[in-house]
């Protein structure tokens, strides 16, 4: 099963879609969020042009979690949102993920999880800490480094980072 995980969207929607488009060619049916959506009218337009599952933790620039709560509320078994964190299991496989490239270091280190992923600094990065692979898939807003987004096939472990054109 393949799985999408993105952060960083900052309420730009242009690449929201195109992350879209690469997400129906991938076949993608989940997707993680590591924080910093923006608004909750951005969380509405996601869930307008993706269709599958979506798993979202807060960022430092979720400022209306009430907002966001609310499309929540409304869209049972497709959204959920998990806190500052999420300790989840899919595939079979032990996932955990936040937004804090701090706190995720920490999560990495207990060896608990197959993978931890984060946001925040918006520059993507892999490394292995023991078992855990700990990921930042960059960021979907295009700020400060280019536009990406992960996609990591959770049957062979193959995680591929997606650039946005």
């Amino acid at each position: 099963m393949k799985i999408a995980v993105i952060s960083d969207s900052h309420d730009n929607l242009a690449n929201i879609v195109k992350a879209a488009d690469i997400l129906k060619k991938e076949k993608i049916k989940t997707v993680l969020h590591c924080g910093d959506i923006c608004s909750p009218a951005t969380l509405s337009e996601i869930l307008k042009i993706f269709l599958g599952r979506i798993q979202i933790v807060f960022g430092n620039v979720d400022g209306d979690r009430l907002g966001l709560a609310k499309i929540e509320s409304k869209n049972p078994g497709r959204l959920k949102i998990h806190g500052e964190s999420a300790d989840i299991k899919i595939s079979g496989k032990k996932i955990a993920f936040c937004h804090s490239p701090e706190f995720a270091r920490g999560l990495a280190a207990r060896q608990k999880y197959d993978f931890v992923f984060y946001g925040h600094n918006h520059k993507p990065w892999e490394e292995k800490i023991g078992r855990t692979r700990l990921v930042n898939p960059g960021n979907l807003a295009g700020l400060f480094y280019r536009a990406t987004l992960a996609v990591c096939d959770l049957k062979t472990g193959k995680l591929e980072l997606k650039i946005l054109k």
